[in-house]
């Protein structure tokens, strides 16, 4: 792994990937077909695409129950105390409408209210990821949403992964259906026979999911186009080579364009963790994606102060942030710009992919510089309410009427003067 001393000498910025022009038409080919021929198309294209020769899409009772059959007890105990974690978690962030009545009588508030429904695309393939499903649904149950749809695309034999409708059972889904890819996201914006329109959709997917979610970004809301996985580690000379190194691949190992770096004070450190990236490297299950991400994207950048380190992450705004320092905790109060930030030893990355409570669905690339993670805000919606009593109304309906014609908008002064007889 290499070392450097100048951040300005590396690149960490990756370019999204808006696809090939043979793959955005594919995508918009898919799409018409889906809003003309509905559940034909989906059908059509999941025998074609996934192997799966289905006549009916829903995922039924009995097959969550036979799911429950095929995951280990200790397993679904652990997945259902996740759970707890992340809805006790998102619940603090739950907030309520609000009004204050001023002096002269009127009434200002807000309302907020949970979205109608919202689709959550869970990635299938080879790969099965449970927790993907609570940190995407669970926030959307505490915002109270009523209706929540997840799709996911079936193996050959037209099931879903077991630990998969698990965590969606346990979660509170009870709409779930096997279509994947962009007619599954076309599915949920425009709706088919079996599947009713969402009004947004969140949850990850390849560069089809991606290429769809962003076409149909208008008529649906959406979460974001998340990009390749990264994390960013301040370290001093207190911290162990081994547990950095090991926390540095577990970001590598997502993808081949996954960015892993360390900011350390210490050389010492430096030298010790791009040896043990080398030597873990050696026996991971998923050695080829880890190593070129790590090649691509693995830098360890040696700093005299952790006031530099600071602003090296400041710069970065990495999706996860370990600080493993002395003292953590006044680092913390100098960063700016992080998705998710993780203070001390025990506070490994995956802590919090899957158990924490806090939500693992992150900006990436830089976008932590203005964006959140996934919460309860992102499936509530608000609308100001007005109540203006006379006496506000009367005194102030001149200057509402000159501010409007200042702006040309004779008819809306003329709403006010309407009135003010």
């Amino acid at each position: 792994m290499r070392i450097v001393k100048d951040i300005e000498n590396i690149s960490l910025k990756r370019s999204v990937d808006a696809g090939t022009v043979e793959q955005r038409k594919a995508v918009i080919d898919i799409m018409e077909n889906v809003k003309r021929n509905g559940d034909q198309a989906l059908i059509e294209y999941t025998k074609k695409w996934d192997g799966a020769n289905l006549s009916s899409l829903l995922v039924r009772e009995e097959e969550i129950a036979v799911a429950y059959d095929n995951v280990e007890k200790d397993m679904i105990s652990i997945i259902k105390e996740a759970a707890a974690n992340i809805k006790d978690y998102h619940q603090k962030q739950l907030k309520t409408s609000w009004s204050f009545t001023q002096e002269n009588g009127s009434i200002l508030g807000q309302r907020i209210l949970p979205l109608d429904s919202v689709g959550v695309y869970v990635p299938g393939g080879t790969a099965a990821y449970p927790s993907s499903v609570l940190m995407n649904v669970i926030p959307a149950i505490v915002a109270g949403v009523n209706r929540i749809v997840m799709v996911s695309p079936p193996s050959e034999n037209g099931t879903l992964p077991p630990a998969v409708l698990v965590a969606a059972d346990i979660a509170g889904v009870k709409e779930i259906y096997k279509v994947g890819g962009a007619q599954g996201i076309a599915a949920l914006a425009y709706g088919t026979e079996s599947i009713e329109k969402v009004d947004k959709i969140v949850g990850p997917g390849n560069i089809f999911v991606a290429l769809a979610k962003r076409e149909v970004f208008g008529d649906v809301a959406i979460d974001m186009i998340a990009g390749p996985s990264e994390i960013a580690i301040i370290a001093d000379e207190t911290a162990r080579a081994k547990e950095i190194a090991a926390d540095l691949l577990s970001q590598a190992e997502h993808d081949e364009r996954a960015s892993s770096v360390l900011v350390t004070t210490s050389p010492k450190l430096a030298e010790e963790v791009s040896k043990e990236v080398e030597i873990q490297l050696s026996d991971l299950p998923r050695k080829e994606i880890a190593k070129k991400s790590i090649d691509q994207y693995g830098f360890i950048v040696v700093v005299n102060t952790l006031e530099e380190a600071v602003t090296i992450i400041n710069t970065i705004a990495p999706e996860h942030l370990e600080i493993i320092t002395e003292n953590p905790s006044d680092i913390l109060e100098k960063i700016r710009h992080a998705g998710s930030i993780f203070l001390g030893r025990y506070s490994s990355e995956p802590v919090g992919d899957y158990f924490a409570g806090t939500n693992h669905v992150l900006p990436t690339n830089g976008t932590a510089r203005f964006s959140n993670p996934l919460n309860v805000d992102d499936f509530q919606k608000k609308s100001s309410v007005i109540q203006y009593s006379e006496a506000a109304f009367r005194e102030n309906a001149p200057k509402i009427a000159k501010f409007a014609r200042l702006e040309g908008l004779e008819a809306h002064a003329r709403a006010i003067e309407a009135r003010d007889k």
